[in-house]
C-alpha cells in the first residue's frame, strides 16, 4: 500500500514539473550547472594539482584516482548511482532526481575533460596552502550556488538527508563522519600532511557555502534596553529608515519594568545605530550580534525565494 502511494505520488510530481512553465526553473537549473562546474574548476585548478583531498564521494574518487589513474569523475559516478536510486526511493522522486543528475554528471564529466583531455599539469601555484585556500573556496561556492538552485551534490548530501529522515541523525555529524573518512584515508594511503591540509580544505569550502547561501549582505540585530525607548525608536525610523520592534521586560536585577527594542539593520548601519542611540540615551544598555539572513520589508522579499 505504501509503496503503490509512494510510486502514485512520484508520477504526479513528474506530471507537475511538465505542466509549470519550463522559465520558472530555469534560474534554479542555471544555477545548478553552473554551480557544478565552479566545482570542476576549483578541482581542476587546485585540488588535483595539489594532491589535496576533499570529502565525501569525490574525496574517496580522489584518492582511488592518486592511486591508480581511474578518472575522478567516472568514480564519483559509480560510487553516485546506489546513492542515487536511494535518493530517488526516499528523497522525493523526480524533483529530487533531475536536479542530482545535472550536478553529479556535469560535475563529473567536467572534471575528467579538464583533466584528460585540456591539461592534467595546470598547477598555478606549487604552494599547498594557496591551493587549499583557494581549491575550497571555489568548491564551497559551487556546492552554495548547487544548494540555492535547489539541488544537491549526490554523494554525502544523499546519506545524510536519507540518515537524517529515516533515523533523525543530525546532517552535520553524519557530514563530519564521511569527511573524517575521507580525510583518514589520505593519510593512511599518502601523507598525513595532505590528511591536514584535507582538513583545513573542507573547513575552508563549508565557509563558502555559508556565505554563498547568506550572501554578502551581512546582517545585524541588535537589543537595546533603555527607558527612553520611544525617542529611540523613532530617531531608528527618521535616520536609518528602519522599525524597531518594542519587548516589555523585567530588569532581573532592579525588577524594574523595562522596554527592550529588537531591530535588524545592515552591517555598514550598525555605527550610524550606535550613535543614534547614544544621542538619544547615554544610558542605554545595546548588543549587537550577527544575523545569519533577513527576509522581509527593508530586506531581501520573501517573494523572491
Amino acid at each position: 500500500m505504501k509503496e503503490s502511494t509512494r510510486n502514485q505520488k512520484q508520477k504526479k510530481q513528474i506530471k507537475d514539473v511538465f505542466k509549470k512553465p519550463i522559465w520558472r526553473d530555469v534560474n534554479d537549473y542555471l544555477l545548478v550547472i553552473f554551480g557544478a562546474l565552479v566545482q570542476a574548476l576549483g578541482t581542476w585548478l587546485f585540488i588535483i594539482p595539489g594532491g589535496l583531498v576533499s570529502g565525501g564521494v569525490f574525496g574517496l574518487a580522489q584518492i582511488i584516482y592518486y592511486k591508480f589513474g581511474i578518472p575522478v569523475g567516472v568514480v564519483a559516478i559509480l560510487f553516485n548511482i546506489p546513492l542515487f536510486f536511494l535518493g530517488w526511493k526516499y528523497l522525493g522522486g523526480f524533483r529530487f532526481a533531475i536536479r542530482t543528475v545535472l550536478s553529479i554528471v556535469i560535475s563529473s564529466v567536467a572534471i575528467d575533460i579538464l583533466v584528460n583531455f585540456v591539461s592534467q599539469d595546470v598547477a598555478i601555484t606549487q604552494e599547498p596552502l594557496l591551493n587549499t585556500l583557494f581549491g575550497g573556496v571555489l568548491v564551497g561556492v559551487g556546492l552554495g550556488m548547487v544548494y540555492l538552485g535547489r539541488g544537491t551534490s549526490g554523494g554525502t548530501d544523499i546519506i545524510a538527508r536519507i540518515l537524517n529522515k529515516r533515523m533523525g541523525m543530525s546532517v552535520s555529524t553524519i557530514y563530519m563522519v564521511t569527511d573524517t573518512i575521507s580525510v583518514l584515508l589520505a593519510g593512511i594511503f599518502f601523507d598525513w600532511e595532505i590528511a591536514l591540509y584535507g582538513l583545513i580544505l573542507i573547513y575552508v569550502s563549508g565557509v563558502a557555502v555559508d556565505m554563498t547561501l547568506q550572501g554578502i549582505d551581512v546582517v545585524r540585530q541588535a537589543m537595546i534596553v533603555t527607558d527612553n525607548y520611544e525617542a529611540v525608536a523613532n530617531a531608528i525610523v527618521e535616520e536609518l529608515d528602519r522599525s524597531s520592534t518594542i519587548i516589555p521586560a523585567k530588569g532581573g536585577y532592579t525588577k524594574m519594568e523595562r522596554n527592550i527594542l529588537f531591530c535588524v539593520v545592515m552591517r555598514s548601519e550598525v555605527a550610524r545605530l550606535k550613535e543614534i542611540v547614544n544621542k538619544a540615551d547615554p544610558n542605554a544598555f545595546m548588543v549587537v550580534g550577527h544575523a545569519n539572513e533577513a527576509l522581509g520589508h527593508g530586506f531581501k522579499p520573501l517573494q523572491d525565494l
